[in-house]
């Protein structure tokens, strides 16, 4: 019998061309379901799928229980917040994840906002386009070194350690947050440890790289804004909804802080009429720190092989929830 794989994310149109590189096998059948928006059409479009391929659509613990086949969900990326990961491991459903995706891209991109909004890039631009050199020279100051400056990193994983190095290399101090990670991770890598009090107190430049989760949702809100100096960025190209999008809006409009480069937001796409479109001491990309088009491809081509593996009984590469290991769904080369 062949198995089953279900992309709720694409549609009949697309042509998964790399992903099909490892599932175009004469044991696999590749089905194209997306854009699923609810957990009730991801449902509908996984309900006999032995794999299921994912971006952001929502697989909750009403997916995992009504689907008796599916064996994985394969997450395109790092984050997981989409997926229930509790229900998924309670039900013995794999979820898959590609932690190790894009850790310099998203690196240099949080590195490019920090020197666009340390220089002032967009506002000079733009007043230079407008016609008037003397008023773009005007914005100069006030406009620090860079090299001595402070940036401190929200959460220290894989691409905040990345960025660490980037940061070093243009003789900036970097001090971080995580109380998940020994001491001597921070050590290794020059790094200060700090709370995030002292991290928000001390940084002329703040990273944010946390994962998004119940503990972590709305977690940077105005208290932590109030403790940024006036002269500090706040850059985010983690997940949208770890801010308290109001208060930063708030903290930007009363000059309690200098400005902010996000690449993510807790509503995506962004509203052309958000308040952060209309400010020009902000910079905004649309959650494109991870592209690149050879890592694109090379992650499509990952998914295809971590979900040809576990059609054949195997395991992705990285699983989100490894308790589920200890009872995962019956394997599936057995007979069903």
């Amino acid at each position: 019998m062949k198995k089953i794989v279900v992309h709720t994310g694409r549609g009949p149109g697309d042509q998964l061309l790399e992903e099909r590189e490892a599932l175009d096998a004469p044991d696999v059948q590749v089905f194209l379901r997306g854009p699923c928006e609810t957990p009730a059409e991801v449902l509908e479009a996984v309900r006999d799928a032995d794999v299921a391929l994912c971006g952001k659509e929502p697989y909750t613990a009403e997916v995992f229980a009504n689907a008796p086949r599916l064996k994985m969900v394969m997450r395109y990326g790092v984050g997981v917040d989409t997926i229930d990961l509790d229900a998924a491991t309670e039900y013995g459903v794999v979820v898959g994840h590609l932690p190790d995706f894009c850790i310099r891209e998203v690196a240099n991109h949080a590195l490019v906002h920090l020197l666009a909004c340390a220089k002032r890039i967009r506002q000079l631009d733009h007043t230079l386009r407008q016609g008037s050199w003397n008023a773009a020279r005007a914005l100069l100051t006030p406009m620090g070194p860079i090299h001595g400056e402070t940036v401190g990193l929200i959460a220290f994983g894989n691409i905040a350690q990345a960025l660490a190095k980037r940061l070093k290399a243009l003789d900036m101090r970097v001090i971080a947050t995580d109380p998940y990670l020994p001491v001597e991770v921070f050590k290794e890598a020059g790094v200060e440890p700090v709370g995030l009090d002292d991290l928000a107190a001390r940084s002329d430049y703040v990273s944010c790289h946390l994962p998004l989760n119940t503990h972590t949702q709305g977690m940077l809100d105005r208290r932590f804004f109030a403790q940024m100096k006036p002269t500090a960025y706040f850059i985010n190209t983690s997940r949208g909804a770890v801010v308290n999008e109001p208060d930063l809006i708030a903290a930007l409009v009363e000059k309690r802080i200098a400005g902010a480069g996000l690449d993510v937001f807790e509503e995506e796409p962004i509203d052309p009429s958000h308040p952060f479109c209309a400010m020009d001491n902000v910079l905004l990309t649309p959650h494109t720190a991870s592209y690149a088009d050879e890592t694109m491809a090379t992650q499509r081509r990952r998914v295809g092989r971590d979900a040809l593996a576990v059609c054949r009984g195997g395991l992705p590469d990285f699983v989100a929830n490894p308790a589920v290991l200890d009872h995962r769904r019956a394997s599936l080369v057995s007979s069903q």
